[in-house]
């Protein structure tokens, strides 16, 4: 039977677990029967109700404490052990069959980046026929650091070549952007990796990246080069937010044209044209910076979709 899920990668304190919770409920709120498996090993404090937990099999701590490994070799111990004892998780798996399934990765990059264990233990639920997409987390404040935001893509575009599964990349704690100090561009240009050669001027700014023009610009290049790397926003506290990168998911993994639940024409044709239409993409962060051009709504009819676009006047 085929079961569709998403996993869960991105580095330490991006949100990873908190994102399981968050998607959980709102997963549970349309009806859908859904299980998080924790395959972090390292994750002690679980804040979500876990169906499948890695640690039942191998905890950090005891392999860190008998080999005398610091926590990133104890941590590629644990997930070379997960892959050589992958029938332990196909019999987990099989306890929840009908289950849409979250799983719950490691923040260790190099995971994904370069390492092989956890691109296999994907392949294999793939040949397990389970249809996923990954969800790759990244921390929204990157994007007011251009020397930062350039090693975020550098990182989503690696990951992407490496994981090899449908890929969906999200800024994640967007509501907190303007903590961090303001953005050199638009938010449009960050989710859309626009033209990445336009921060090597802000580079130029930084004394010490300003010493690697050359090199800024190659790599610049090779994002540029490959033109796959895009963003989603999200703020996990607020429920429109999350109901958007979950359509974008249910597209990538192909849940979207199932008969699991019931579909009309505007969530089939919203996923057909790119869900939700560009601009609703990151509209919330732009009302939450003070930058909203025009205003997007959507009509539609039985046979018909249609727009209507009005500009917004700040203060208005």
């Amino acid at each position: 039977m085929v079961a569709f899920g998403q996993v869960v990668i991105g580095p330490p304190g991006s949100g990873k677990s908190t994102y399981c919770t968050g998607i959980h409920d709102i997963l549970v709120e349309l009806g859908r029967k859904v299980v998080v498996v924790n395959l972090d090993p390292a994750n002690d404090q679980l804040p979500y109700k876990c169906g499948i937990d890695v640690s039942d099999l191998i905890s950090l701590s005891e392999v860190m404490d008998t080999l005398k490994l610091g926590p990133n070799g104890g941590l590629i111990y644990c997930i070379e052990y997960l892959e050589k004892n992958i029938d332990w998780l196909q019999t987990q798996l099989c306890k929840f069959k009908d289950h849409y399934l979250l799983f719950d990765c490691p923040g260790q990059v190099e995971l994904y980046t370069h390492h092989k264990s956890v691109k296999n233990i994907f392949a294999q639920l793939l040949k397990w026929d389970f249809r996923l997409a990954a969800v790759h987390l990244v921390d929204a404040h990157y994007c007011c650091d251009p020397s930062k935001f350039v090693s975020v893509l550098l990182t989503s575009l690696s990951t992407m070549l490496q994981v090899e599964l449908p890929h969906v990349n999200v800024l994640s704690k967007v509501d907190l952007i303007q903590q961090y100090g303001k953005m050199a561009f638009n938010i449009d240009f960050y989710t859309d990796v626009l033209d990445v050669e336009y921060l090597l001027d802000r580079l130029q700014d930084d004394p010490f990246t300003a010493k690697f023009k050359q090199f800024n610009k190659a790599l610049c290049g090779v994002v540029d080069d490959y033109s796959l790397v895009s963003f989603n926003t999200l703020n996990i506290q607020d429920r429109d937010s999350i109901l958007r990168v979950l359509k974008v998911v249910d597209k990538a993994n192909g849940y979207v044209f199932g008969d699991a639940e019931k579909r009309d024409l505007y969530s089939l044709m919203s996923s057909a044209v790119g869900a939700e239409f560009e601009y609703l993409k990151t509209a919330d962060v732009r009302e939450r910076c003070g930058k909203l051009p025009v205003a997007l709504s959507v009509n539609c009819d039985d046979h018909l979709i249609s727009f209507q676009v009005r500009r917004v006047v700040q203060g208005a």
